[in-house]
C-alpha cells in the first residue's frame, strides 16, 4: 500500500496497459462482488449513503480477513472525475462572486489547521510514543497521499501516519451520512426527471477533454487533488462563457459512492488486523479531537458567512476530500463550497507542515 501511496508523485491518470489490465483483474472483480451486494444490502436497511458505507466496510473487513482486493487507478480517477462533472453543475457566475465572501473562511481553516497539528502531535507524542515527525504527518487533517510522500523523504513511520489517516477516514464518513441525516432540513439527493438523451453530448466530449487537460497540467504544477480541481476548473470556465454544459445523469452518484467506499475499504489491504487494532483507540482520540476542533472552527465560521451549519461542518471535516463531496452532492449541500475549503486546506497542508518540520529541525539541532 506504501508504494501505491509514493506513486502518487506520477500523474493522476496513468493510461497504459498495466492498468488497464487492472480493470479486468480478479482483484477488481472481487471488490465489485463484494460491494454490489453489500450496497443493497445497506440499502434494504436505509442506512445513509449505503451505496458507499455498505461497500468501504464490507471491503475493509475483506481487505483485513487477508483477501487480494485492489482497486485500480484508473477506476478511481475516471469516479473522480465524474465526480468533478457533477459539482461543476453548480458553477456559474455568482459563484465566483461569491469567492471573495470566502475570505475569512479561508484564514480560519489556517488556523484551524495550525492548532490540529499542534495539538494532536502533542497527544500522539505523549500517549502513543509517535516520534515528533511521525506525529506532525499523523496529525495533520488530511492530504494523506501527498503527506505519504513527504513522510518517506523525512524517513517518518509511513505505516503509523497511514493508518492513523485511514482509521480517521473511516470513522468520519462512517458518522458524517447519520449526523447530516438527523439534522439537515434538506432533503437526500432525488432523481428528478430530465431527459439527459435531449442534450448536446459533444459538450460531454468536451468538458472531459477539458478536464483531462487541465488535471494533466495541474499534476504538472503540482496542484493538490488534480483529478477534482482541474475538473472544477474546466467545468467552470467552459460552463460560464456558455461554450459547454452537460448533466450527467443523477443514478451516477451511487457508483460514484461505490467506488469510492471501496476504494477507502482496499486501503487496507496490506494491514494487519493487529496493526489496525494497535492504532485504533488513539486514532479514534485524535479523531474526536479534530472534529472537535472543526466544529468550533465551523461554528466561528457562522459569524462571517451566510452558509448551512451543516455545509461548514462537513468543510471543516479533517480529510477526506472526495469522499466528503460526494457527501455534499448526495445532501445538497453547497458542494462548491465544500470542496473549494478541502482544496484550501490541502494547499495549505503542504505549504504549513514543511514550514513546521523546518522550525522544528531547527530546535533539535
Amino acid at each position: 500500500m506504501i508504494k501505491e501511496y509514493l506513486l502518487m508523485k506520477n500523474s493522476s491518470i496513468q493510461f497504459n496497459s498495466f492498468n488497464i489490465k487492472e480493470l479486468f483483474s480478479k482483484k477488481f472483480l472481487l471488490v465489485i462482488l463484494i460491494s454490489i451486494p453489500s450496497a443493497i444490502v445497506a440499502d434494504y436497511f436505509n442506512i445513509p449513503l449505503a451505496w458507499m458505507l455498505g461497500p468501504m466496510l464490507a471491503v475493509s473487513v475483506a481487505a483485513l480477513s487477508g483477501l487480494k482486493i485492489k482497486m485500480p487507478k484508473l477506476a478511481l480517477s475516471s469516479i473522480l472525475i465524474v465526480l468533478g462533472l457533477h459539482i461543476g453543475n453548480y458553477i456559474d457566475q455568482n459563484l465566483i462572486n461569491q469567492m471573495t465572501e470566502w475570505v475569512w473562511t479561508s484564514i480560519i481553516m489556517f488556523v484551524y489547521i495550525l492548532i490540529s497539528i499542534l495539538i494532536v502531535s502533542k497527544y500522539l507524542q505523549k500517549f502513543s510514543g509517535y516520534n515528533v515527525k511521525t506525529s506532525i504527518f499523523s496529525a495533520a487533517p488530511g492530504a494523506l497521499g501527498p503527506l505519504m510522500i513527504l513522510a518517506e523523504h523525512e524517513k517518518s513511520d509511513l505505516s503509523q501516519v497511514a493508518t492513523s489517516h485511514l482509521i480517521r477516514l473511516i470513522i468520519i464518513i462512517t458518522v458524517i451520512p447519520f449526523f447530516v441525516v438527523n439534522y439537515s432540513t434538506n432533503e437526500a439527493l432525488t432523481i428528478e426527471k430530465f431527459n439527459y438523451l435531449d442534450q448536446n453530448h459533444f459538450h460531454l466530449l468536451i468538458l472531459l477533454i477539458g478536464s483531462i487537460l487541465l488535471i494533466f497540467l495541474f499534476d504538472k504544477i503540482g496542484v493538490p487533488a488534480a483529478l477534482l480541481s482541474g475538473t472544477l476548473v474546466a467545468s467552470g470556465i467552459l460552463q460560464i462563457t456558455e461554450v459547454a454544459s452537460y448533466k450527467l445523469p443523477d443514478e451516477s452518484i451511487n457508483f460514484c459512492l461505490l467506488i469510492l467506499g471501496a476504494s477507502v475499504g482496499c486501503r487496507f489491504a496490506d494491514k494487519s488486523l493487529k496493526e489496525v487494532a494497535g492504532n485504533s483507540f488513539h486514532s479514534l482520540v485524535a479523531t474526536v479531537i479534530l472534529v472537535a476542533l472543526g466544529l468550533l472552527a465551523a461554528i466561528v465560521a457562522t459569524y462571517f458567512v451566510d452558509t448551512n451549519f451543516l455545509t461548514l461542518l462537513l468543510s471543516f471535516s479533517p480529510g477526506g476530500i472526495y469522499e466528503v463531496a460526494v457527501i455534499a452532492i448526495a445532501f445538497d449541500l453547497d458542494p462548491n463550497f465544500v470542496a473549494f475549503h478541502h482544496i484550501i486546506r490541502l494547499l495549505m497542508i503542504l505549504f504549513t507542515v514543511p514550514v513546521i518540520l523546518k522550525i522544528i529541525g531547527k530546535k533539535l539541532n
